[in-house]
């Protein structure tokens, strides 16, 4: 499979699951932007393969402005991977306003902008794929984070949405549902765990593997390959789908 010739945008692009499928569209053949609020990072990673541009997904203005440019850089986007995100788990009772607002701008606002913005250069086009990075925890109740289960919930519904509405175009949507993966929120978790229970970080790390039912964290490989095989010449009847990646969760 070649992606020669199309350009991707993935969010959140700097790190973790993000820079995983960015690498991976990039060794075939797309021209990727990577987006994330820190330049710095971005132009670390970027090697002079990697196409960075700051944007804040939380802010409307950053995004229409940030794809805008890369669109007139690198023309339309035809892969539009919103992947920018916040996971973070809390009460509800814990939960006031500012982090409800601050999870829901981040991981839901910034992914309807994004798709947004995509698409309406993706319309030049005679070819598409959107594929958000949701979450297991957009398919089912993930204990301890309704926040984030909630916003990834929403991201799937507004992708089914879309996939409806576009029925029979040539542009497909879907979500990738990864369990617990092995990037850098792993060590934050594991401090939160230890900071909540009182446990050892070696138990607090088991509490994690254990949460995947084959017993091991994922690789962020394994979430790009999904990514790759939507974008595939023989993918255009996967449509409004979340696809669990998370070691047979049923």
């Amino acid at each position: 499979m070649t992606l020669a010739g199309k350009h991707a945008l993935v969010t959140g692009g700097g790190t973790g699951i993000g820079l995983a499928i960015a690498r991976a569209l990039a060794d075939r053949g797309a021209v990727v932007t990577i987006t994330g609020r820190r330049r710095a990072v971005l132009e670390e990673v970027a090697g002079g393969i990697l196409h960075p541009l700051e944007m804040d997904v939380r802010d409307e203005a950053s995004v229409v402005e940030g794809i805008a440019s890369a669109v007139a850089a690198r023309g339309p986007v035809q892969i539009c991977v919103p992947n920018a995100g916040i996971a973070e788990g809390r009460a509800l009772h814990k939960t006031d306003m500012t982090f409800w607002r601050d999870m829901m701008a981040t991981n839901l606002d910034g992914a309807f902008l994004t798709i947004r913005e995509c698409l309406a250069s993706m319309h030049q086009t005679d070819w598409g794929r959107v594929i958000a990075v949701s979450s297991i925890a957009g398919v089912r109740g993930l204990k301890g984070a309704p926040c984030y289960s909630a916003s990834k919930h929403a991201m799937i519904g507004l992708i089914r949405a879309l996939a409806a509405d576009y029925l029979g175009k040539p542009y497909t949507f879907n979500a990738l549902c990864p369990a617990y993966v092995d990037t850098n929120i792993v060590p934050q978790n594991i401090d939160r765990i230890m900071a909540r229970t009182g446990m050892s970080e070696d138990d607090a790390r088991k509490v994690m593997v254990g949460a995947n039912p084959h017993g091991r964290l994922i690789a962020p490989a394994e979430v790009a390959e999904a990514a790759l095989w939507l974008c595939g010449d023989n993918s255009g009847s996967i449509n409004g789908q979340a696809i669990q990646i998370a070691g047979g969760e049923m």
